[in-house]
């Protein structure tokens, strides 16, 4: 069952060694995804995952000890997702930064995996990979990992999309209050034109989390870059 979830953003910006001079803007975002992080631990899990989007190729399962680096982003940094071999796989970005949290948070209250969602995945497969992860374990944790839409400003990586504004509005009003419902309604199509890479993990939570009579709490929103972070914890 699931017992807690946070919510944090992807960006490999995340990591200060990889935002060099953009570090100081940032440290917001970084110090709620620490509190999230915090969170979940207090809730002592028996296995916690952590949930990313992934590309074709990319996605699927992560055992316990794969490892991940920033070497693509300039940066000679690894990152191991918790203890165990290391493996024949990569972690996907999103999962490194997922990895790097728990490094930075010195995690150790439960086994880890990763899993990579497609982000073409349908919502009813997210949601029902979602109740899988949910049933095994009697205390399940999520660290689901993604951004909102990349199309809030001119600058952004998708560039300028009034759309962007409302999507987002009520992505943050669901992963802030818990809302499953609303999470798996979201518009897929609309989520794959606004560049929103939270879009198939938020709907993996959704799936685990019913039942489970969890609340939300929104801990940060913002959008540098043009991109929406959202940082949420549930218990």
């Amino acid at each position: 069952m699931l017992v807690a979830a946070a919510v944090c953003p992807c960006p490999p910006l995340l990591v200060p060694e990889v935002a060099t001079g953009a570090a100081p803007e940032l440290d917001a975002v970084r110090a709620a995804c620490a509190d999230a992080v915090g969170l979940l631990a207090a809730a002592r899990p028996d296995r916690l995952y952590v949930v990313g989007p992934a590309t074709s190729g990319a996605d699927g399962v992560f055992p316990a000890g794969t490892t991940g680096s920033f070497a693509g982003f300039g940066v000679d940094l690894s990152v191991r997702l918790g203890d165990g071999p290391a493996g024949d796989r990569t972690l996907p970005a999103p999962l490194a930064v997922g990895a790097w949290l728990l490094v930075r948070a010195r995690w150790s209250g439960a086994p880890v995996e990763g899993l990579g969602v497609g982000e073409e995945t349908p919502a009813e497969d997210c949601a029902a990979t979602g109740r899988e992860l949910a049933a095994s374990a009697e205390r399940v944790a999520l660290l689901v990992m993604g951004d909102g839409s990349a199309c809030r400003t001119v600058k952004a990586p998708g560039y300028l999309d009034e759309r962007a504004a409302g999507f987002d509005a009520e992505a943050v009003r669901a992963l802030g209050g818990a809302d499953a419902p609303a999470l798996l309604a979201l518009d897929t199509g609309l989520a794959r034109e606004l560049k929103v890479s939270g879009r198939a993990p938020w709907q993996v939570l959704a799936g685990a989390a019913e039942g489970a009579g969890l609340d939300g709490r929104l801990l940060h929103e913002d959008d540098p870059y043009g991109v929406e972070y959202v940082v949420a914890a549930w218990s």
